[in-house]
């Protein structure tokens, strides 16, 4: 790890969660991802060899601890408490982008869109009990390609192979801006079908019930309330 010489506490911060994909890696982390494979799952375009290097980076830090699985097949990856305690660093970055920069094309790889809402935002409440099998096909991106979102029991997992059940949904997305941008609450469903960037067919009342799985919208809806609040004071 490179660092600044300097003492200044936010150059002696910056050495630890400023290297790129660290600030990604930690989000992951903190989102509950504990094993290589979430934690790469929710960054595309990291590199395995570059993200074991972070890993590393991260332990002797002392803002994570790596612990082998109790199978000894792979090893578990666990904030600590200094790694649980930027929580509120990257939140700020959050809350700053949020005020002051767009959601644009660069941003909106569909492959993340799908993993951030299934990790983060899904309304398991909403989820049918039933098996579901909902085929997403993206044009563009670093994870063009179809991928599978498999609901069972109030749950749900995004499978980059087809799990083998037939689909009850597909939604092929030509323009993934509308998709993130509907994923964030900044356009509703029916704003983001009417582009012309996502298609949806399949089950009437599963096509109905696909965009209220979405949580995303009032999480950032409330946190934007909260941002503008502070600002004002």
């Amino acid at each position: 790890m490179r660092t600044y010489g300097q003492y200044c506490p936010i150059a002696r911060g910056s050495e630890v969660v400023a290297e790129r994909w660290t600030p990604i890696i930690l989000r992951n982390l903190l989102a509950g991802c504990h094993t290589f494979n979430e934690i790469a799952a929710g960054a595309p375009g990291l590199s395995r060899a570059l993200l074991a290097r972070r890993l590393r980076e991260l332990e002797r830090a002392g803002v994570l601890v790596i612990r082998p699985k109790p199978d000894g097949h792979g090893s578990l990856y666990e904030p600590t408490p200094a790694g649980r305690d930027l929580a509120s660093v990257l939140h700020a970055i959050g809350g700053w982008a949020e005020r002051w920069t767009e959601i644009t094309s660069e941003h909106a790889d569909p492959d993340y869109v799908l993993w951030s809402w299934c990790k983060t935002y899904m309304q398991h409440d909403l989820l049918p009990e039933e098996r579901v099998v909902v085929r997403f096909e993206f044009h563009q991106g670093k994870g063009r390609g179809n991928h599978w979102l498999l609901i069972e029991n109030h749950d749900a997992e995004v499978c980059r192979s087809d799990p083998g059940f037939g689909n009850d949904v597909e939604v092929v997305v030509t323009d993934p801006l509308p998709f993130a941008r509907w994923r964030s609450g900044l356009v509703s469903w029916s704003a983001a079908l009417r582009s012309g960037g996502i298609k949806v067919t399949g089950r009437r009342d599963l096509c109905r019930a696909l965009p209220t799985w979405n949580g995303g919208p009032q999480v950032i809806s409330d946190r934007r309330t909260k941002l503008a609040a502070a600002s004002a004071v």
